[in-house]
């Protein structure tokens, strides 16, 4: 169907075009949601999952790309018109001989690799394309190890999550998709790297781990591998959030038969990874249905809609081997654990909190670390799935984990809002998707600034919350570029990622145009070149 000026070549959402099973939330009333006399936006209560290539049009939308760049108590230091994946990327950051490199890579099969010693002089320094017929190109985590005296680099692999044959994969209309997915070929689970040089050219692997106990990487294994970014510091332990096997499987979400939880490893000895223990949320696994309060009592089960489990690995604010005991898990629709860490054998979870309904979209995905040892408060979100807002707000919570046994939310910050000279009163007229992505990651250089909470928020750029406060968080600083500068700019995810150097005070913002580098008196000066 043909678009809008907004959108030339873009789908336009019908819901007539959509196959709609028993259970799956419906299309709400137009009158429910959308813009009100006051000019703030009602979200819809609940919506089905919608193709993010998709628009969704309703009164009050801007009828044409922003071009308008908004920023509050933020800078851009520089600007370089380099896109990998307009959708999401991956980045990680490491010093090598003197020099800091960013390894920027997105879509499975595409990587760069940057000199930003410079911040305000960017270098590329490698590329990559790599062909869809071999090994994906996933998250991956590099870390010095001090006891070998080297970088090490863990990346995931994992089956399909969204797409089979180029089509959104749905297992409740398409009898073919679990087929397809049960018989995948390829590896499931991790491979480690020794690191010999600053570009992946310079990789030597060690070895691949496949996460199904029972087959290898050379056959044809079972779950789902290791999704999005091993949890490695660099000394003996690793975690990965991963379904083992094919009875990980209460999964309301259409595209993937898997709901992942978490696994320990071992690499003390990189080459020979041990694997230590596995948890998951009790009902997950096929014949826990009926003694599960996670599955029998949560009204998202059945639903066809839902995410349930990991999406990414366990959140810690700093190792285990440092001394580190609780780690905070996002379960998707299963809600919010604190487990027990401190034994990597046995890993259990002493804490849970459900988390507020918000279907359709991701409802728990990211765990905010960075201020838990000053104030005992993590802040955990989801993040929007459909575009245009079509879809219940995605929150960012607090919660208070002082008890680790008695989690509990305490508050959802606050929305972010436009400026007034702006031509519309809420950033979900602005279109693409609206919401938090997330934070960055552990990966992120330097030491957290206490007090100061950077997420990734698609159509509203960067939202920088100030929390040194935590009983009166407010968005103290904000970064929002360009709708995009070209025509076929993916306008869905307008910023779909942001990573921080907390010790060179600078945010790299990514977005469907470009990448950003920010600065805000909130973290402190800009620096250059690396860090004492």
């Amino acid at each position: 169907m043909a678009g809008s000026p907004y959108v030339p070549d873009a789908k336009k959402y019908n819901p007539k075009d959509y196959q709609r099973v028993e259970g799956e939330p419906r299309d709400p009333d137009p009158a429910s949601w959308g813009m009100q006399p006051d000019g703030t936006f009602l979200p819809p209560a609940h919506t089905p999952s919608v193709p993010r290539d998709v628009f969704i049009d309703w009164p009050g939308q801007l009828p044409h790309r922003d071009a308008n760049t908004y920023a509050l108590n933020a800078s851009s230091e520089a600007f370089y018109p380099i896109v990998v994946n307009t959708s999401h990327s991956w980045q990680a950051i490491y010093d090598w001989d003197d020099r800091r490199y960013m390894l920027h890579y997105g879509g499975g099969n595409r990587w760069n690799v940057y000199d930003i010693t410079d911040p305000r002089n960017l270098a590329i320094i490698d590329e990559e394309t790599l062909p869809w017929t071999g090994p994906s190109f996933g998250a991956v985590t590099i870390q010095w190890n001090e006891n070998l005296g080297k970088h090490i680099a863990i990346q995931a692999n994992e089956t399909p999550r969204y797409f089979l044959n180029g089509r959104v994969a749905n297992k409740w209309i398409d009898d073919t998709v679990e087929g397809q997915l049960l018989e995948w070929e390829g590896l499931r689970g991790f491979r480690v790297f020794e690191v010999n040089g600053p570009t992946p050219r310079d990789w030597t692997l060690l070895t691949e781990v496949s996460t199904d106990p029972n087959h290898g990487p050379d056959e044809i294994q079972e779950g789902n591998g290791v999704l999005d970014l091993p949890v490695y510091y660099g000394d003996k332990y690793l975690f990965v959030a991963t379904a083992p096997d094919n009875t990980f499987v209460n999964q309301p979400y259409k595209t993937t038969l898997w709901a992942a939880g978490h696994a320990a490893y071992d690499v003390s000895d990189p080459a020979h990874p041990v694997h230590l223990s596995t948890w998951w949320v009790p009902g997950t696994r096929a014949g826990e249905e009926s003694d599960s309060p996670y599955l029998a009592d949560n009204p998202r089960w059945n639903n066809k809609t839902s995410w349930f489990g990991s999406r990414m690995g366990i959140f810690m604010p700093r190792s285990v081997e440092s001394g580190w005991t609780h780690g905070y898990a996002a379960q998707g629709g299963q809600g919010f654990f604190v487990l027990d860490v401190s034994d990597p054998s046995n890993i259990h979870h002493i804490g849970w909190c459900e988390l507020p309904e918000s279907v359709a979209g991701t409802e728990g995905d990211n765990v905010d670390t960075t201020q838990v040892e000053e104030t005992g408060y993590v802040y955990v979100s989801g993040y929007p799935m459909n575009t245009d807002c079509y879809e219940p707000a995605k929150e960012i919570y607090q919660i208070d984990v002082k008890d680790p046994t008695q989690p509990r939310l305490v508050r959802t910050m606050p929305r972010p809002m436009p400026p007034s000279e702006a031509p519309f009163t809420d950033w979900a007229q602005r279109r693409g998707s609206f919401g938090p992505k997330r934070s960055g990651y552990f990966t992120n250089t330097g030491t957290p600034h206490g007090g100061i909470l950077p997420y990734a928020f698609y159509a509203a750029g960067v939202q920088i919350f100030d929390v040194r406060d935590p009983d009166d968080p407010k968005v103290g600083a904000y970064f929002v570029p360009p709708m995009g500068l070209r025509d076929d700019d993916d306008l869905a995810a307008p910023v779909h990622g942001i990573f921080v150097e907390w010790d060179r005070n600078l945010i790299w913002v990514f977005a469907n145009h470009g990448i950003y580098a920010v600065s805000t008196p909130l973290l402190g000066e800009p620096k250059s070149g690396l860090p004492a």
